[in-house]
């Protein structure tokens, strides 16, 4: 089977978890018999499928199945595409409006505006993926008129491997010394900025957050008041070129995120045996216990408290990443590829 796993301005969101989502997507169909291209323009770009379409040589690859994880105009032009030639057709919701919003500027305001647009682009799939049930069900409710199926995004582990090796030079590179509270990702206020920059003041850790940001006219205020005045203990590290890195100068990986479809960067901190502190939201019932391989909070309060615990408590951050570690592991992508390739066959038989 001949499959394509095309991901939309893929230059543009190399650093974003849609397109880590796509990579590991690539990754995991590796692992199985599906032939993966990802480009669908003869010509490997639009420029080149007008050239194509123009000397009657077409515009579109071959392919036996269409897999879009963007919502763009490009996608939208391969959903077009597969329903003029019947070609199945599966759409990723990596993106909803409850995720959108408090991103970017403006992004809030936007986000009613896109449920209806996301509402209409995922129901032309012959099926939805999706990264967990919590997202199934907030689609469900827009609602979205196609099967959704949740598979996890998985995680990396082999993209990992070795971090521990990189602990010293980067925590001497960030200037980072003691116990280090860390997060990994791309700096939003959706993502809790502001609940980590306060538990910064509320005690004497060190704080780091590695990955990049924007200070410009499209980043939020939150972000430009926390990233240009931070606290003393807080260290914006921007992008870094080896995640790895990030995973090994940081102790506990604490997520006060808002809302997520799954969050793979604490499935990466889990795999890198790290203690795990997150926020008590709806999408991470279904793949974390409290207390087992996390600790969840739902107040500043709480997460203070829990931050206190771990750091006064060597074994429990010990025991919670050795079962963080084993929940990692139930994310592997040889099983990602295994689900994709059920999904891919289910849509081809119809």
């Amino acid at each position: 089977m001949r499959v394509l796993n095309y991901l939309e301005l893929e230059d543009r969101l190399d650093r974003s978890g849609i397109g880590t989502a796509a990579d590991q997507q690539r990754a995991a169909l590796a692992t199985t018999d599906v032939s993966v291209v990802t480009s669908p323009w003869i010509g490997g770009s639009p420029a080149g499928a007008a050239a194509g379409f123009l000397r009657g040589h077409g515009a579109f690859r071959r392919y036996d199945v269409a897999h879009c994880n963007v919502i763009g105009p490009g996608s939208v032009a391969v959903a077009r595409h597969a329903k003029r030639t019947g070609t199945p057709l599966v759409l990723h919701a990596h993106v909803t409006a409850e995720d959108f919003a408090e991103s970017f500027r403006g992004s809030t305001y936007l986000a009613g505006p896109l449920r209806r647009y996301l509402r209409w682009f995922y129901s032309q799939a012959d099926l939805v993926l999706c990264p967990s049930a919590y997202t199934k069900r907030t689609l469900e409710s827009y609602p979205v008129d196609a099967p959704i199926r949740p598979i996890t995004n998985g995680v990396d582990t082999a993209s990992l491997a070795g971090f521990a090796d990189l602990r010293e030079a980067y925590r001497e590179r960030f200037g980072l010394d003691g116990l280090v509270v860390f997060s990994v990702g791309n700096v939003f206020e959706r993502k809790g900025l502001t609940t980590f920059c306060r538990l910064a003041q509320d005690t004497d850790y060190e704080f780091a957050w590695f990955g990049p940001y924007d200070t410009g006219p499209q980043a939020s205020e939150a972000v430009r008041r926390w990233t240009t005045n931070p606290p003393d203990n807080v260290t914006f590290t921007g992008w870094v070129d080896d995640k790895r890195g990030a995973f090994a100068a940081g102790d506990i990986y604490c997520f006060p995120t808002k809302a997520e479809n799954q969050g793979i960067a604490v499935l990466e901190a889990m795999a890198c045996g790290k203690p795990v502190v997150l926020r008590d939201i709806p999408v991470f019932e279904e793949f974390y216990t409290d207390g087992h391989d996390c600790l969840k909070c739902e107040t500043r309060a709480e997460f203070r408290e829990a931050l206190d615990r771990l750091a006064a408590d060597p074994e429990l951050r010990q025991r919670l990443g050795e079962n963080a570690e084993e929940t990692a592991s139930e994310h592997s992508l040889s099983r990602v590829g295994e689900k994709l390739a059920d999904a891919y066959a289910e849509v081809t038989s119809d």
